[in-house]
């Protein structure tokens, strides 16, 4: 956006304190950590409960230390979690299997109790670490990261495109709204709904010149599909302490289980 400078962009989405241990980590060390942990609690079957637990306590800690307020993290996470939630509560009725339990109109069975209680622990945990994720650490980073943890590249360019040019879009909509309202534009009803659908087409239109211009300006200025990085990332004993001490806490755990 035009009133938005890199230091506001750098600091887009993060929650709790900006000067925490958690919030300087690496990106990589943070992105390794906890998928990780995502990794260790999917692969863990329901009656390996005990995993789930200890994930969800690594994640608490995490947050702690980051000084982030629950109901920030539930700020992020009811976007998806609740939907995955509801859909995990239909499978008991529909998944039969053990012990059924009648409830009225409505059949439940102990084969889909048990996978709604899986899923629904494995989508807590996942989410909460994408969330946290998020929250201490902003957007470009997560994407040096993945780059230099050697994703593919085409992937990590997608993503930093679509970062920037949402805000280009964001602005272009701003404009075309307040143009809409200075023109007395109040819809009372669907009816009146006529001029949205043709200042979308135009709102694409715009966006679309206004990317192309961007890109041109960006090639005029030496861009070679590379973003420049004014400071490289350091990967230092703090980070590698942080990998190691969230694998020695869920990953022999895990393995324990696993031994008949």
């Amino acid at each position: 956006m035009s009133g938005l400078c890199n230091h506001s962009l750098d600091l887009t989405g993060l929650a709790g304190a900006p000067d925490s241990r958690a919030h300087h980590l690496d990106p990589r060390a943070k992105i390794v950590g906890l998928l990780s942990i995502t990794i260790v609690a999917v692969s863990a079957p329901l009656e390996f409960w005990p995993v789930y637990a200890v994930c969800v306590a690594v994640l608490v800690a995490y947050a702690t230390v980051a000084r982030v307020r629950p109901r920030d993290v539930w700020r992020r996470v009811r976007v998806v979690l609740p939907l995955v939630l509801v859909v995990g509560a239909l499978v008991p009725f529909v998944r039969k299997g053990g012990a059924a339990y009648d409830l009225g109109l409505l059949t439940a069975h102990e084969t889909g109790l048990e996978i709604c209680l899986a899923v629904s622990a494995k989508a807590i945990i996942g989410t909460l670490s994408a969330a946290l994720l998020g929250m201490t650490t902003t957007f470009p980073a997560v994407l040096r990261g993945l780059e230099a943890l050697r994703v593919p590249r085409l992937f990590v360019l997608i993503a930093a495109f679509m970062y920037r040019y949402l805000f280009v879009i964001v602005e272009e909509m701003g404009r075309m709204r307040a143009a809409l309202v200075s023109r007395g534009y109040n819809p009372r009803n669907a009816l009146q709904a006529g001029p949205m659908g043709r200042m979308a087409t135009a709102m694409f239109l715009r966006t679309f010149s206004r990317g192309e211009r961007v890109y041109h300006a960006m090639l005029a200025r030496g861009y070679d599909g590379a973003m420049p990085q004014l400071v490289p990332l350091s990967f230092g004993r703090v980070d590698a302490g942080f990998i190691a001490a969230v694998l020695l806490v869920i990953v022999p755990l895990r393995l324990i289980e696993l031994t008949p």
